[in-house]
């Protein structure tokens, strides 16, 4: 990461305009061996990308909710979006979370790191989470895409907590699922490349 000035988080008061993340139409959701090859294949060639995962979430305390069940990556035109249940997807995931000539970057990846070695029994490799690099800068306190994004990008970024918490697990996502995740990982790819400038 390049030197950078300490950051200030902006006030609460502070106004800026949406963040423009992808759209719908920039968004595939590989399903097939076919489809996932040529996903891959667009990853590699951008060669550092935006990275995230989303797990079901479970209200239960003490249970595992057995994720991720969704990985997605960003490149500054596209997602990709790979639901495990496909049969197609998982080896192709494996090989590109420990591809070490992919970056992939993102926001606290801790828990990310541990459940992709749990289902996916990989240690993923080249991973940069943003929020270490924050960290190194003076920020005492974690910071993640939201704040990143009206620090380094001056937009705002929105989340929904409804949206947060719905089922990855589903068989279908429905578009504000895709929209949500696809633009968690483009927002971080966004912010390490504006940081890089």
């Amino acid at each position: 990461m390049p030197e950078t000035a300490p950051f200030v988080v902006p006030s609460p008061d502070a106004v800026f305009p949406p963040f423009a993340g992808l759209t719908l139409a920039q968004i595939h959701v590989p399903a097939t061996a076919a489809a996932c090859e040529a996903a891959a294949q667009a990853l590699r060639q951008a060669g550092i990308v935006g990275f995230d995962t989303e797990t079901r979430p479970v209200f239960t305390k003490g249970v595992d909710a057995g994720g991720p069940h969704l990985v997605q990556f960003a490149t500054p035109d596209a997602a990709y979006l790979f639901q495990l249940h496909h049969p197609a997807v998982p080896p192709v995931v494996r090989a590109l979370l420990q591809d070490a000539g992919l970056l992939k970057v993102g926001f606290g990846l801790r828990e990310d790191r541990r459940q992709i070695a749990a289902r996916l029994g990989i240690e993923a490799e080249s991973l940069v989470d943003l929020s270490t690099h924050f960290r190194q800068h003076g920020m005492r306190r974690d910071v993640g895409v939201v704040t990143a994004v009206a620090m380094v990008l001056q937009q705002a970024f929105q989340k929904s907590k409804r949206i947060s918490t719905s089922n990855w697990a589903a068989e279908r996502l429905r578009p504000n699922q895709l929209l949500y995740a696809a633009n968690d990982a483009y927002a971080a790819l966004m912010v390490y490349r504006a940081l890089h400038k």
